[in-house]
């Protein structure tokens, strides 16, 4: 909405400033048809015409309405070949029988110079009979002509097309006005082009920079609607591409390009895309030329891409490779006979009267040599312009081949209609329009500056029937010497590092390395180290993850072999020492290793070796369990039966003399039996509390080896707080019993044995705990095994062995006169 009423204000002040204009000139334009020139053919049917044969390229500040006179300003010869490809494309249908028969064309054709201060002619358009007609009489010819060809560029077209939007004038422009803000027919009802979009060309320029791979650019475009235009579609086409706009300058008559080119230099800019006008252009270029720019590649816009005079400049090689996108070029027949033809005929030169206002060439000393060598470039679009809308009047008139109805009178909006269905064969190319008056169908060719100074076609890009792009990079001479000079803010990561953004483009990358366990897929986020999968594993710097190695430790194992025959032996061990005591229960050996006491000790032992065999295997949650569940229960007994057994011996020879109530209360009560049991049923409880609220299960080792799951089973030590507690207590108390009977009777000193146990259990859990903080891997299930046995192993060796050897070999100690005399002779030491 804002851009309509921007574009309501600047009509309504251009339109105010043509009509001071148009009073002050009215006389003078007047004065200015006296005589036929280029510019005018009489004709039942006027086309009117705008070129910009010259061009003010410099704004001027008026303190009054002034009229500008274009032949005064710098002529522009492609301008002047697409003028005079009007004038034949008329003349041709003229002479034709297949089309208007009987019918001539003429046309009213302007210079139009100036993108703001050309009204007069506008005015001289679309009046009639020197009047403007008011919209209140319709039935009355509102204009003299029945459609327009131009203008020239995108600003003078938004300045000049409401005039002739108002009644629905057709306005068929075939050079610079390819804004994408034509297309919006709200605004523009009766626009056509046979030119393509803005968004067209900007496609082709980045396919060309994908092609190549280049990245890093700056556009430097013509400050108007044009290249303004252009710039914002190139911004919101790479938005999601890899090329990112570095520098961007609008350019024009007073700039400074010094700085401009200083800061792409700072930038390292390679790739230069110029969207501008031909006089701009040659401007940016002879000022790089001059600079001593080097190194650079310059994409050209269709606006002058096909330049003659630029190839050919002095130290143009110097600047870089040029490469460029254009209109196809299409040789039209008959051209060249007529402008050998027109110019024989000499119309520039003739008297001072006879010049018309902005209808005067100052071309005389143009040869027709020099014109049709001139940049072909919108040429054919000219010329299907002229031919669109004679097919439109055609229609219009319902000609035929007998001839035309006569009886029809034409308005500009019948022609607009016919337009607009527009659908017809040219040169053996379709000229068709879609929905917003824009060409259906169409192609770009890719041209490339070469050494001959002749731009040499090494490409194209096709819309209709389907997109296709194609460039033959043999054929291009670059820069380099060979090698596709490149363009990049940052080089591109080695393999398996990932993208940091540095600074705001996002070309600007610094390269970290992905570490261990993740990877980058540089297809679809090259930002992003992506962490694998917990089955799966990467080394550093990689692309992809790896499946895991999964590891166990098998019944097969040769460690668990060994491990699992100690078990059994320990078994067996225990089994004969029960009978060994059984047969000799009698006995005071036995007697004093517990008596019946021995018995639960030893088939405890033999129960806590049952949780050997389930470290081995795959972990089950079952496994997980048993792994512990048997060795801290009955490993508890066997620690009281321990603490209770030292105890006794302490109170026999130390605390019944002291205590004798306690002792008594002790023997009455069978204490040693009441402390067991409770010891068996307190870890019985805590152990049933830690496994139901947090049952041990199955876990995959995954941190201590990276390429590698390790299966065991997770401990949770604040569950098992409970049983571990009691255990190290009981722990704690019998060695504090059992070091306190450290001066008993040599050959009656269970509690030295005890002791000793003990500091060997205690050394062996201090020796897994520093194994199982430095390693965590595949054989902690074996060595914890190995611990728990060698735990069971310390008290059958160093307690129960002893005790088999004097049975079984020394069999004079095991008598109860040679107990009976260490009793009384360590009676008489501490009586002494």
């Amino acid at each position: 909405m804002r851009v309509h009423n921007r574009l309501v204000t600047t009509t309504m002040k251009h339109c105010l400033a043509g009509l001071f204009l148009f009073g002050t000139f009215l006389q003078a334009l007047a004065q200015c048809t006296a005589r036929t020139s280029e510019f005018q053919l009489k004709g039942d049917y006027l086309i009117g015409g705008l070129f910009d044969i010259h061009h003010s390229n410099v704004s001027v500040y008026h303190d009054r309405p002034e009229f500008t006179d274009c032949s005064s300003q710098p002529f522009i010869l492609s301008s002047y070949r697409r003028f005079q490809m009007m004038r034949f494309a008329v003349e041709e249908i003229n002479n034709s029988t297949n089309i208007l028969p009987n019918v001539s064309l003429g046309y009213e054709i302007f210079d139009q110079c100036s993108d703001t201060q050309n009204f007069p002619e506008m005015f001289n358009l679309i009046s009639n009979n020197g009047l403007i007609q008011p919209w209140d009489e319709p039935l009355k010819n509102l204009s003299k002509v029945i459609a327009v060809v131009g203008s020239s560029t995108s600003t003078e077209t938004r300045t000049v097309a409401p005039l002739f939007m108002m009644n629905l004038i057709p306005m068929v422009s075939f050079y610079g006005a390819s804004s994408s803000v034509f297309s919006r027919k709200k605004n523009f009802p009766s626009f056509l082009r046979t030119v393509h979009l803005n968004k067209d060309v900007i496609e082709v320029i980045v396919k060309i920079l994908q092609h190549f791979n280049w990245r890093w650019v700056a556009v430097l475009n013509v400050d108007d609607d044009y290249g303004n235009d252009g710039r914002t579609l190139f911004i919101n086409m790479i938005k999601d591409t890899e090329i990112c706009l570095a520098y961007t300058k609008a350019l024009d008559s007073k700039t400074d390009y010094t700085p401009v080119f200083k800061q792409m230099q700072a930038q390292r800019i390679r790739i230069i895309i110029v969207l501008a006008p031909e006089w701009t252009a040659e401007a940016l270029i002879k000022a790089a030329i001059q600079l001593k720019i080097k190194d650079k590649v310059w994409i050209a816009a269709d606006a002058w891409s096909l330049n003659k005079k630029l190839p050919k400049e002095k130290g143009i090689k110097s600047i870089g490779t040029v490469l460029g996108v254009s209109q196809p070029v299409v040789t039209i027949p008959g051209f060249s006979d007529f402008i050998y033809s027109s110019k024989s005929q000499n119309h520039c030169e003739n008297s001072e009267q006879e010049r018309f206002c902005n209808q005067v060439c100052s071309c005389s000393n143009m040869s027709a040599e020099d014109i049709i060598a001139a940049d072909p470039s919108f040429s054919f679009p000219v010329y299907s312009a002229v031919y669109a809308i004679a097919h439109a009047l055609h229609n219009t008139l319902q000609c035929g081949s007998g001839g035309c109805n006569g009886n029809i009178t034409v308005y500009p909006h019948m022609v607009l209609a016919q337009l607009r269905k527009s659908n017809f064969t040219l040169l053996n190319r379709s000229i068709a329009f879609d929905e917003n008056g824009d060409p259906k169908h169409g192609s770009y060719s890719i041209v490339f500056w070469n050494h001959g100074g002749d731009a040499e076609k090494v490409g194209f890009y096709h819309y209709d029937p389907l997109l296709h792009f194609c460039i033959n990079n043999s054929k291009i001479q670059w820069y380099t010497t060979g090698e596709v000079p490149t363009s990049q803010c940052s080089q591109e990561c080695s393999e398996g590092y990932s993208k940091m953004y540095d600074g705001i483009h996002k070309c600007c990358f610094k390269c970290e390395i992905c570490p261990n366990g993740t990877y980058v897929n540089s297809t679809e986020d090259p930002y992003k180290c992506i962490n694998c999968k917990e089955t799966e594993w990467s080394a550093e710097g990689s692309t992809s993850c790896s499946l895991r190695v999964v590891e166990y430790i098998p019944f097969t194992d040769s460690g668990a072999i060994v491990i699992m025959v100690g078990a059994c032996t320990l078994m067996g061990l225990t089994l004969a020492m029960s009978v060994l005591f059984a047969i000799n229960y009698n006995t005071p050996v036995v007697r004093s290793a517990g008596g019946p006491m021995c018995f639960l000790i030893l088939g405890c032992l033999s129960l806590c070796s049952l949780s050997v065999f389930f470290y081995f295997g795959k972990p089950t949650t079952s496994f997980c369990i048993l792994r512990f569940l048997p060795f801290l229960l009955f490993y508890t007994v066997c620690l009281a039966c321990f603490v209770v057994r030292s105890f006794q011996i302490v109170c026999i020879f130390k605390i019944a003399a002291k205590f004798p109530k306690l002792h008594s209360w002790w023997m009455k009560y069978h204490g040693q039996w009441l402390v067991i049991t409770v010891a068996f049923l307190t870890q019985a409880l805590l152990l049933l509390i830690s496994y139901s609220l947090v049952p041990s299960k199955p876990y995959n080792e995954t941190v201590w080896s990276r390429d590698k799951i390790i299966l065991g089973c997770d401990i949770n030590l604040k569950a098992l707080s409970g049983p571990l507690v009691l255990l190290l207590s009981l722990c704690s108390l019998c060695f504090t019993f059992s070091y306190m009977g450290k001066d008993l009777p040599k050959n009656y000193n269970e509690a030295k044995a005890i002791t000793f146990c003990l500091l060997l259990l205690i050394l062996t859990w201090i020796i897994f705990s520093t194994v199982y903080v430095l390693y965590r891997g595949k054989y902690i299930p074996t060595l914890k095994a190995l611990a728990v046995l060698s735990s069971l192993y310390s008290f059958l060796l160093f307690y129960f062995l002893p005790k088999c050897y004097i049975i079984i070999f020394q069999s004079q100690k095991n008598t109860q006169q040679y107990f009976q005399s260490l009793i009384q002779n360590y009676t008489k030491t501490i009586c002494q």
